[in-house]
This record gives structure tokens, sequence and C-alpha cells, in this order.
């Protein structure tokens, strides 16, 4: 019998939503019949979009929640008054087990105060990190972290790397998946002090393929298939690639309209340039998972579309389906185990 993932979805979050998330709530369960979706948000906002589709009543039920977090207000705060909040309310769904994941375009803050304080940290971890897929020439890479920890010490970045690699064979079938770290050189000596703290326990971790320091010139090459980072060096990274690729994209398109010549070659590279384009669309791999938590919660971008967010509910099949917070939470915790048995606690 088919195993029905339950997820439930933040329709008032982000910048394009209800229209936006509902939308690409629909074309998730059109898509796929073994997900349920509970659309959480203001109900009559909700029953309002639905009524411009066609989709299986059976696939989505909408959970009412009044209140709304504003991407401006204080994260931790926001989380405690707004108890009916479409964000509180769909997380609190994770942590009764109703829901076997959350997913929201809102407030990264009140996101990361959320998953930690209402889902939850499992056994083991210390910091859940935010983990993107970006993509590469080979394909894709996984970006650990990418927002949740601008202050990560060094024992953080090691189970960011362990969380990774876990991720990237489990739920994108890469065995044995290659790990570095950002670095502003290819040489163990060259970091800051993190970087330079990190490397060397990295280097003796058992349970990673290290291959040291990666350049960010380096990461759309797909040079390694998971980067580790502080936060603030990730989301860095993040924003960077996603503006290069805009920009770089608004250049070609202006170059190829500058003549008669230019507009005919456009027409003959069009399907080609496409495709390529396409597998450069960070939307197409959907959001990013709060990793180390006790059920899965995704964060997309606040400006996200239909597809990024019917992306975003369908990767939550996968980890489902490989039970990735088990396999994380038994490697860290025997690890925690592990450590108070060497230092006789």
């Amino acid at each position: 019998m088919q195993e029905i993932v339950k997820i439930a979805v933040d329709a008032m979050g982000g910048d394009n939503a209800p229209a936006e998330i509902v939308k690409g709530a629909i074309e998730a369960v059109n898509e796929r019949s073994d997900i349920l979706v509970y659309l959480v948000g203001k109900q009559a906002h909700i029953q309002e979009e639905l009524g411009k589709y066609t989709y299986k009543d059976s696939q989505i039920e909408i959970v009412n929640a009044e209140e709304v977090i504003e991407t401006a207000e204080p994260p931790v705060m926001a989380i405690r008054k707004k108890k009916d909040s479409s964000m509180v309310v769909g997380m609190n769904l994770v942590k009764s087990g109703k829901a076997d994941a959350f997913v929201s375009a809102g407030s990264s803050g009140a996101i990361l105060v959320g998953g930690q304080v209402l889902v939850g940290r499992s056994k083991g971890v210390e910091r859940p990190p935010l983990a993107p897929l970006i993509p590469t020439t080979k394909g894709v890479s996984l970006l650990v972290d990418c927002g949740a920890n601008v202050d990560a010490r060094p024992s953080h970045l090691v189970q960011f790397a362990k969380m990774g690699s876990i991720y990237m064979e489990n739920v994108l079938g890469v065995k044995n998946p290659k790990v570095a770290i950002v670095n502003i050189g290819a040489e163990e000596e060259k970091g800051n002090m993190l970087v330079k703290e990190t490397f060397p326990l990295l280097k003796n971790c058992p349970d990673i393929n290290f291959i040291g320091s990666i350049e960010a010139r380096e990461i759309p090459h797909g040079q390694a298939d998971v980067i580790v980072c502080e936060a603030f060096v990730g989301n860095v990274i993040l924003k960077l690639y996603e503006g290069v690729g805009s920009a770089l994209l608004g250049k070609v398109k202006e170059g190829m309209m500058t003549s008669l010549r230019s507009k005919i070659g456009a027409l003959l590279v069009k399907p080609a340039l496409k495709k390529t384009m396409k597998s450069f669309d960070a939307s197409q791999y959907g959001g990013a998972p709060l990793l180390g938590l006790n059920g899965l919660v995704v964060k997309t971008h606040g400006n996200s579309k239909a597809l990024e967010v019917k992306n975003s509910i369908i990767q939550c099949i996968t980890f489902k389906e490989q039970k990735i917070n088990e396999k994380i939470k038994r490697n860290l915790s025997n690890e925690t185990e592990a450590s108070l048995e060497e230092n006789n606690i």
C-alpha cells in the first residue's frame, strides 16, 4: 500500500503568498498521488485561491490560522506571541506527528527559531544548519550552512559535514560524497581561525570523505558535493550565486537582441540555451532543509513562485522515504555517546 507523506505548507509566508504558494501546492498534488498537503493560513484567502484550480480534493486540506508572522518582526517574540500564526500552527503539526514536514517561504529568522523551539533538535545535534542545493557544472552541491549559524564553532562545522554527507548520499544518491570547507586558498594553513581549527577535525573525521579546502571560484565547477562553512559566508555565497546568475542571463538576452543577425542566432540556440539555463535555475531543486531537527522543516526563498514551492513539497517525499532525520540522529547520537565514554562521563 502506498504511504502518504503529509506536508504542512505555510500558505501565508513569502512575498507571493497566498497565490503562488497555493498554486505550487496544486501543482504538487496534481503531479504526485502520494502526498497530502495541509495549507495553513487564513481559510478565506486560501479557499479563494483554490477556487481557481482543478485538483484532487482528497489531497488538500485547509488548516485555519488567522495570524501571519511578518519578515521584519523579531523572530523569538513572533514565535512566542503569535500562537495562531500559519508558521507556528504548521510547525506544531510536525511536532504532533500529524505532518511529516513543514514548508515555508516566510521569515528566515522565525523559521530557524520555530524549528528549534517547536519541532526541536535531534539528540546529539548542536546547531541545525540550512542546507540548499546549488547548481554546478556537474549537477548540484549542498551548501551547509547558508543562514542559520553565523557564529558557528569548529564542532558545529564537523556536524554540518556529517549531516550534509548523509543528505547527499541518501537523497541525491551520491556515493561517498566529497566534502570541502570554504577557504581563501587551497593550503591547509590558510584561512581565519574558525577554518584553521576546523580543518584538522574534518581531516581526521572517519565518517566523511574530506578533500580539503575549496575556493569560492571552484564551487560552480562542482569540485565538492558538500560545501561546509558558517552561515555568514554561506549566505554571501548563495546570494552572490543568485545575483551573478540573474545578471549573466540578463546580459545574454540583451546581447542576443542587439542586431538582426544576433536575433536569428538566438532562435537557433534557444532550445540548447534554455536547457542549460534551466539546470542553473535554483528553483528546480526546491528549498533548503533545516537539518538535524526531530521533523523536516524546509525554507524556500521569500520570493518563491509556484515552481519552487512545488519542488520544495516534492523533495519532502524523498527526505521522508530515506529516513534522513533518523539517520542523522543515529549518527550524531552515537558520536555523543562515544565522546561521553571517552571522557568517562
